[in-house]
């Protein structure tokens, strides 16, 4: 039998309660404010000295190895900047949370740090990264541009194995996914994948990798091969180098060429065409009037595509194959006859989109390229035809390029009335000329001046 509790058992009982009651309140409250900036720290330290950088990928398609230039920032520090800066910037805001737990005592829970995401890799804009091609020497010669460049002002800016040309072999799955970063003449991001393959695809001779495709079958050849590269500009109108321009083992020639009527001043031959469609079109249309009605057409003339846009491909392959083209500015009902009735695949070359950027890159890296001309800025055509002969030729006579006395000459040798040289947002004409009087002080070509 039980009875009621003794008074004073029943107060001890209530005094411990509240002991207790009173230290759980205690505990709580020192929690509440050391939990949250105990994380914080751990986490600001775990950001701060743990940094994650991107590996270099040094894989690459069989048959081409990547060449990096050094004028360019690699996008490998470009990445690493990047991600720097992201942790400065995740610090920054670690330290203002704890700072505003600080200030807030009520503040009873840690605020999740939201996490980056990898951002993919983007090659940056110039990409002074370049397939390597393994094109055998056609001479011995001992006086040529290949040999004198390391002792040249260009030695660093050459890359003797950048593929001035394109053709079958340079197709594949990850060099598409490669050029595709860069748009107009300086990749592949211009065209269709599919019209890119086809057209590739029936480039597959010698003829269409090789520049001087004939040189081993040439009777008369000599120890060098001797280049003679023409430009469309006034100074050559009187000058009377038609006979001289005609000697050398190949004649380069450009856009709207007029030859007939002009033959003393510019000569007659023509060994190489380089043009785009568009360019070629424009000139059809601006220089009907002086005789210009389309690309040269002789035995000897091969014909070479700067690629601005999928219409380059698809006109040269057309035209190859004897097909019409059935959209775009060139369709018609009937197979293209600008290189003739008889043209072959063997006529055709074209530009390879790593040349172009390498150019522009390393030999053509205009101011323009920081203002909002810079996704249409590129080497001039005549630029192109100049530094591809440079590299391809053993020796080059330049004739009829931008000279510093240029107010003194009309725009073009064919002009009836004289017009001033016009300067345009895509091209640096002054730049070029500049570098035309680089090279020729170096030894690497000769430019025809008149004064």
């Amino acid at each position: 039998m039980t009875g009621p509790l003794p008074k004073r058992l029943l107060l001890w009982f209530i005094g411990l309660l509240g002991i207790a009651l009173l230290a759980l309140i205690v505990v709580c409250v020192a929690m509440q404010i050391q939990v949250p900036w105990q994380v914080l720290t751990l986490q600001s330290f775990t950001i701060k000295h743990y940094r994650l950088f991107p590996v270099k990928n040094n894989n690459s398609s069989p048959g081409f190895q990547l060449s990096t230039g050094n004028e360019v920032e690699t996008n490998e520090v470009l990445e690493q900047n990047s991600v720097q800066q992201s942790d400065v910037q995740d610090s920054s805001a670690l330290d203002n949370n704890a700072k505003s737990d600080q200030l807030n005592p009520n503040a009873n829970f840690i605020k999740p740090v939201p996490k980056t995401e990898a951002k993919p890799f983007i090659p940056d804009f110039f990409g002074d990264q370049y397939a390597t091609d393994d094109v055998p020497l056609q001479t011995n010669c001992p006086t040529s541009i290949r040999k004198l460049v390391p002792q040249s002002p260009f030695a660093e800016k050459f890359l003797h194995s950048i593929p001035v040309l394109q053709w079958a072999k340079h197709f594949t799955t990850e060099e598409y996914q490669r050029l595709s970063h860069y748009a107009g003449a300086h990749g592949w991001g211009s065209v269709d994948v599919e019209v890119l393959k086809s057209s590739l695809r029936i480039l597959n001779t010698t003829a269409n990798h090789l520049m001087f495709d004939d040189w081993e079958s040439r009777t008369n050849k000599s120890e060098c091969i001797r280049c003679a590269v023409v430009g469309n500009g006034g100074i050559l109108n009187g000058s009377r180098k038609g006979t001289e321009i005609d000697a050398h083992d190949y004649v380069f020639r450009v856009n709207g060429a007029a030859l007939n009527g002009f033959e003393k001043d510019v000569g007659s031959r023509t060994s190489f065409y380089t043009f785009s469609t568009n360019t070629m079109r424009n000139s059809m249309r601006s220089y009907a009037g002086v005789g210009y009605s389309g690309p040269p057409i002789s035995k000897e003339t091969r014909y070479i595509f700067l690629p601005d846009h999928d219409r380059d491909y698809i006109l040269m392959k057309a035209a190859s194959t004897h097909t019409i083209i059935e959209k775009g500015p060139e369709r018609s009902n009937k197979p293209p006859k600008y290189f003739g009735e008889d043209v072959t695949v063997e006529k055709f070359k074209i530009y390879h989109p790593d040349f172009i950027r390498y150019l522009r890159n390393r030999f053509l890296r205009s101011n323009l390229l920081n203002t909002g001309a810079k996704k249409i800025y590129r080497p001039s055509t005549g630029a192109v035809m100049l530094l591809a002969a440079i590299h391809t030729c053993d020796q080059v006579d330049a004739y009829g390029f931008m000279t510093p006395d240029y107010n003194l000459y009309s725009d073009h040798y064919y002009d009836k009335v004289r017009h001033p040289v016009h300067f345009y947002a895509n091209h640096d004409m002054r730049m070029e000329m500049k570098l035309w009087q680089k090279l020729h002080e170096a030894g690497l070509m000769k430019l025809f001046m008149r004064t």
